[in-house]
């Protein structure tokens, strides 16, 4: 039987001399892994399994049927760990029983448009909030043809699609709007499930994707990588620098250096980030992992997250999901040195 043992000095990676290195070990065959959640870090966990399962032999199934139910899931012990957009709540972590998240991938949430012979358009967060507020109706409104001056807009309705299932790439399109729009705030909130008050549901980032590509006039919140899949135009977001900018990965990667510190909960709020992140990218989220502290294949599971944050990473900027930042990255091999110890 094929075996491997990672090792990892954690006084090398992280500096402290203190800590202890780590021992990480699977064996193929005996602790094959199943996962739920997120449909937005999808793609990326679908080239992890594949590489992980070539380097080290234990298979790893993942059902992307959204960070609500990857909670919800994991909440139940129906599989061995959940992935999320968004972080716990107070009463998710409750209902979690023991639960840990990790941050495991950097991406951001585009917003991408379907307007027949327009090619690029300008949006602010406040004049997203009233489209999906449904004070701003159609695509030659004053307020958008003010942001895109030479830009021949029709009069088109405009048809806001969302996700009708709990969804991490809700939690985060919400959060921003609410920090950016108190109307929104007041009339919608942020969380991973809300009430939108006009427009069309759909579940997944693929099903959001499907109803934008095949609507004229739609407009969707939607992965990157799903953007690129299905061929979709976004809109470039205006950040608190007053620069338009698209969701690409420096863009990305500017919004999360933004934060210097990682809390202790592994919490990490990037939307709308100071002015002092010029080339920022306002939406962007970080993905995370959920498992239960003193679960039955703990070892595999150290592994499993082990890579995703180091090896694996390599596979994301191909996806739109840019390397995690040392700081965060170092952050998570702490957590999952801690989850390992239970």
């Amino acid at each position: 039987m094929k075996r491997t043992i990672i090792t990892l000095s954690l006084a090398m990676v992280i500096g402290t001399a203190s800590l202890s290195s780590l021992m990480i070990g699977t064996a193929a065959g005996a602790e094959n892994l199943k996962g739920a959640g997120s449909t937005l870090v999808a793609p990326l966990e679908s080239k992890w399994a594949q590489d992980f399962q070539a380097r080290y032999g234990s298979k790893v199934t993942y059902g992307a049927v959204g960070s609500g139910g990857g909670i919800s899931q994991i909440s139940a012990r129906t599989v061995d760990f959940g992935a999320s957009d968004a972080p716990l709540t107070s009463a998710q972590q409750a209902n979690c029983h023991s639960c840990v998240q990790i941050p495991w991938a950097l991406s951001g949430v585009g917003v991408a448009f379907h307007i027949s012979g327009v090619t690029r358009l300008n949006l602010t967060g406040p004049v997203v909030a009233k489209i999906y507020l449904g004070t701003i109706k159609k695509w030659n409104d004053p307020q958008i043809k003010a942001l895109n001056r030479g830009t021949k807009l029709p009069a088109t309705g405009i048809t806001p699609v969302f996700r009708n299932d709990p969804s991490g790439t809700t939690y985060a399109f919400t959060d921003y709007l609410s920090r950016v729009s108190p109307a929104f705030k007041k009339k919608i909130g942020n969380s991973t499930l809300v009430d939108f008050r006009t427009g069309s549901g759909a579940k997944g980032s693929p099903g959001v994707s499907g109803v934008v590509k095949s609507t004229e006039g739609a407009i969707g919140y939607i992965g990157e990588d799903y953007i690129h899949q299905n061929r979709l135009v976004t809109a470039a977001i205006q950040n608190a620098a007053g620069k338009f900018e698209f969701p690409n990965l420096s863009n990305i990667e500017a919004a999360a250096q933004a934060v210097k510190k990682v809390p202790a909960n592994n919490e990490i709020h990037l939307v709308n980030p100071p002015k002092k992140a010029a080339s920022a990218y306002p939406i962007a989220t970080y993905t995370w992992v959920i498992v239960a502290n003193g679960a039955p294949k703990k070892a595999a599971l150290a592994s499993w997250i082990y890579y995703a944050v180091t090896t694996g990473q390599s596979f994301g900027p191909a996806l739109f999901f840019p390397a995690l930042p040392t700081a965060v990255k170092n952050a998570a091999i702490k957590a999952v040195q801690a989850f390992q110890k239970t």
